[in-house]
């Protein structure tokens, strides 16, 4: 049977567990002033009709009796108040865990274990459906659990026949809510599993509009879309359908325990068995019982929504790391000065079968330009993977300075990389804050120093804005070798030991490429540096070349090539 709350969301958030004690407040004194109301304006009726007291006589109960409605407007407010605020910041608390896992914690996480639409729909449609849930589902929960007890209560000691019969009632509701809510938390599933195929979907489509529109499958893709659409319309459909039925079934029931209320104080009034000022007070608390019941029926798709967003968060939030992190980790070792080994290393990728890296035996030199050449999916980026410490082999060891990377703090360890991908990103914001990515705090000064060193300034100069330009999503973009010098230049001005390059000519014209390959040079001056390359006029630049195939290092009369000598201040010699 499904949970009325989300334990993992209370139990996972600080805000969440005072919120929950908040309602759990304000419920208590929910009910004592519900009682009030009632059992004052029984009196007001009684005196009034029966006694026929003047308005005077009746001014301090009126008096009182404004201030329980006021008491209880403000209450109600407080109850919204306080559900909207925690919705906030619970979903802040959750999105910011999941950019701490995710982006610095367990930044191996992000490819492969999730599709990024999916995700990001999950995220944002949760804001909603969790304020919902704190505001409408979780305080009417608090409600239905108090007030009941408390009408129940009060109406024992006036009437126990009646308290019996709405003791029996209230249990049937339940029962009803939980049939009604095994099938809400199920259609809600598939509703949001329909909005994350939506999402993912769509972000494909954007993502690859130009390749579409070059072969003409534009048209294709939209009838993919529209049947998807349509799939999460019919989920949505019919996830209203069970929120009416509950609706229709809650009031019915209430309806009719109200009717068995009536009729059994009528009785007792015609009988001389119950006084009218005590018939009128459970008769006025009949329909206060139940309204907290009926609000939870109406609200528990809200209730189930948010719990169906936060699950999906909680999977990327408790999923199994795919680095471990030694519990006292051994400093980083600098890989400017000391050799990184790779000892029979082999790894595979969870979604596929067999190794793509096999028994691969490596030394890297500190201060050397060592290339890994290779066809696509020889092997070579996994490699990098590893270096980077974004995955831990399988089998065998990566060694720096004698000590094991899993041995190192990952964070430290990462933290002297400098990593230029064959596709850079480049952020929203400007030119000068996706160079310095790596050093939020570079002065102006040194950003310019690094776009110079990366031969990025003069382009940079040609803009409007200079430096202040901005770029990436709906703004300027950039070409992909004026892209490729900005990440260069964010290595520059991060100034770290290790450089490893991925493909850093890779969809350049001929010119790009070379002016790239002078800025490789340069930066590799004093690094150990790592090229991931499969093009020739990489491998003039490096003093050891290793040649993969089918994951594994070629035999040694292919490889490595002997050093080259370098010249000063430029190209490595074409020849060996």
């Amino acid at each position: 049977m499904p949970s009325p709350v989300d334990r993992r969301l209370v139990a996972e958030s600080r805000v969440a567990r005072f919120h929950l004690g908040l309602a759990a407040l304000l419920g208590v004194l929910s009910a004592a002033v519900i009682v009030a109301q009632a059992a004052l304006l029984a009196e007001v009726i009684y005196r009034a009709a029966m006694r026929h007291a003047s308005l005077s006589e009746l001014g301090p109960t009126l008096i009182a009796l404004s201030g329980v409605l006021i008491a209880r407007a403000l209450l109600a407010g407080a109850f919204e108040l306080s559900g909207r605020w925690g919705a906030i910041r619970v979903m802040s608390e959750l999105r910011s865990r999941l950019v701490r896992e995710l982006l610095l914690r367990r930044p191996e996480r992000r490819s492969g274990s999730a599709r990024t639409g999916d995700l990001a729909s999950t995220a944002v449609q949760g804001v909603d459906a969790l304020e919902s849930y704190f505001a409408g589902y979780l305080p009417q929960l608090i409600l239905a659990c108090i007030v009941p007890l408390a009408v129940i209560g009060w109406v024992l000691a006036i009437d126990p026949v009646t308290a019996a019969i709405l003791a029996f009632t209230v249990p049937l509701l339940v029962v009803f809510m939980v049939l009604i809510g095994r099938g809400a938390r199920a259609q809600a599933r598939g509703r949001w599993r329909s909005l994350g195929l939506l999402g993912a979907h769509f972000l494909d489509v954007v993502q690859g509009l130009q390749t579409l529109r070059a072969y003409g499958r534009e048209n294709a893709q939209e009838h993919t879309l529209a049947e998807v659409g349509d799939r999460y319309r019919s989920e949505t459909m019919a996830t209203l359908r069970i929120a009416f039925l509950s609706a229709l079934v809650l009031e019915l029931c209430a309806m009719i325990g109200t009717a068995l209320v009536a009729a059994t104080i009528g009785l007792q009034l015609v009988d001389g068995a119950l006084g009218l000022q005590a018939g009128l007070t459970v008769l006025l608390l009949a329909p206060e019982l139940y309204g907290p019941l009926r609000q939870v029926g109406q609200q528990f798709h809200s209730g189930a929504d948010a719990s169906t967003a936060s699950e999906r968060i909680f999977e990327e939030l408790e999923g199994a790391p795919a680095i471990s992190r030694a519990v006292a980790p051994s400093p980083a070792a600098n890989p400017a000065l000391q050799p990184i080994v790779l000892r029979r290393v082999a790894y595979r990728y969870p979604q596929r079968g067999g190794d793509v890296v096999q028994d691969v035996d490596l030394e890297i030199a500190p201060g050397k330009i060592t290339a890994l050449v290779g066809t696509s999916g020889a092997g070579k980026s996994t490699i990098a993977r590893l270096l980077m410490r974004v995955a831990d082999p399988d089998r065998g060891e990566v060694v720096c300075g004698g000590v094991d990377l899993r041995e190192m703090d990952p964070d430290a360890w990462r933290e002297q990389i400098a990593w230029v991908p064959q596709r850079p990103t480049l952020f929203t914001g400007t030119i000068a804050s996706n160079i310095a990515l790596y050093e939020p705090h570079a002065a102006r000064e040194e950003i310019w120093k690094a776009a110079r060193a990366a031969g990025a300034e003069a382009f940079i100069e040609e803009l409007a804005d200079g430096l202040q330009t901005e770029v990436g999503e709906g703004a300027r973009r950039l070409s992909a070798g004026q892209a490729q010098r900005i990440a260069l230049a964010r290595a520059f001005l991060a100034d770290r030991p290790l450089l490893l390059a991925d493909e850093p000519t890779a969809h350049l014209d001929e010119e790009s490429a070379r002016t790239v390959c002078e800025t490789i040079v340069r930066l590799a001056g004093g690094r150990t540096t790592v090229l991931i390359v499969h093009e020739p006029l990489l491998t003039e630049l490096a003093d050891e070349v290793y040649v993969m195939r089918g994951g594994r290092l070629a035999q040694p009369d292919s490889g490595p090539v002997a050093p080259r000598p370098r010249r000063h201040g430029g190209w490595i010699g074409a020849t060996a």
